[in-house]
Formats: C-alpha cells, structure tokens, sequence
C-alpha cells in the first residue's frame, strides 16, 4: 500500500539573530511533511503493516524533501526527527506504525548516516494542531548543542480521516549554544551516543 497523499508542505526556519546577537554562520532548519490518507480510520485493525510500509515510502520522500529545502547535501545534515498526528478518527498507534518500525532507514540513508535514535513524538489532534518535531544530533545523541525541536502547523491537518507525518533535518544546532557537554568536533559516530 502507498500513501495517499493529500499534500506536502516543506518549511525552511532560519535564525541570524539571537537576544541581540549575530548567528554566524545561521542556523537553519527544515520540515517536510505530508498529509495522508488514514486506511483504518475509524476502524481497529490488528495487521499495521501497511501503515509500517507507508513510514518506509514517506522517510525516503520527506528526508529527500527536507534535504533539498536546506540546499544541503545529505551528509551534511546534523540534526534530525520526525513527528505525527492523527486525526480524532485515528488511534496513536497509526502513528506508531509510520514513525517506528521502518522510517529510519531511509532517512538515514537519504543522511549518509545516522547512529542515534531519531527523536519523534506523535499524538492525536485536529486541523491545525501544531506539531513539535524534537531533534537531535543524528550521530551523537550526547551533543547538547543539538538538544532542539521545530513546531510547525498546518493550517487545515489533520482532518478526521488523515495522519499529517513530519521529518525535519538541520545543517547545525541550536544558535549560541553554551551548555557544555560533548561537542560535534568530539563525536566518534560510532555507538549513537558519542
């Protein structure tokens, strides 16, 4: 099964000014994220490998989109994580199903990497809920620096019957980070952790 997909919007965040200091270079953060169809709306389905599918077809297409909002090669990409929402006719566990179990692979892949855990949240919600992406550090997930989230909000997802599904990656952490701990010159990239 493929996602049905009612439409995709790609947002791009840029800050080059923090507490009235330069952010040089700008941080820079992006989120693809797709509204779609939701089969078992309404409905308890034990078998959600459709819905597992659909994570696997939705990581490749949303990191690829995200990636290329940045203007970034893959590689380059330092932070990521990925959210959901279903609509009130869905259960969290459709969320569960898209964000977990086959997601990460291709993101990675679209990434040239990634040993930590991506982060994610997922909850059920209406139009226009506003959706928080957590991120991290996508090789390190003791990199403090990188310790972030991204909202974003789609005016009309989701709908009743629809799963709005969010990847965001970024080309650097937070601006002006200062609070210690392992820093990206220091990362080994090796057990996810540093």
């Amino acid at each position: 099964m493929s996602a049905i997909i009612r439409k995709i919007v790609t947002v791009v965040e840029e800050t080059q000014m923090e507490m009235g200091r330069q952010v040089s270079p700008p941080t820079r953060r992006a989120a693809a994220i797709a509204v779609i169809e939701n089969p078992f709306a309404g409905q308890y389905v034990e078998d959600l490998s459709p819905l597992i599918a659909i994570g696997e077809e939705l990581g490749e297409l949303l990191s690829k989109r995200a990636v290329a909002a940045l203007g970034i090669d893959g590689a380059k990409a330092q932070s990521y994580g990925k959210a959901a929402a279903v609509g009130e006719n869905g259960e969290l566990e459709h969320a569960a199903a898209i964000l977990h179990p086959k997601m990460g692979a291709p993101v990675r892949k679209v990434l040239s990497k990634g040993a930590a855990l991506i982060p994610s949240s997922k909850k059920r919600s209406g139009p226009g809920t506003t959706l928080d992406i957590p991120l991290g550090h996508k090789d390190a997930a003791f990199v403090r620096s990188h310790f972030d989230g991204m909202e974003v909000q789609i005016n009309d997802a989701p709908r009743a019957n629809e799963i709005m599904v969010a990847v965001a990656v970024t080309d650097s952490g937070r601006p002006l980070p200062r609070v210690g701990g392992l820093t990206v010159a220091e990362i080994k990239g090796e057990d996810g952790l540093r």
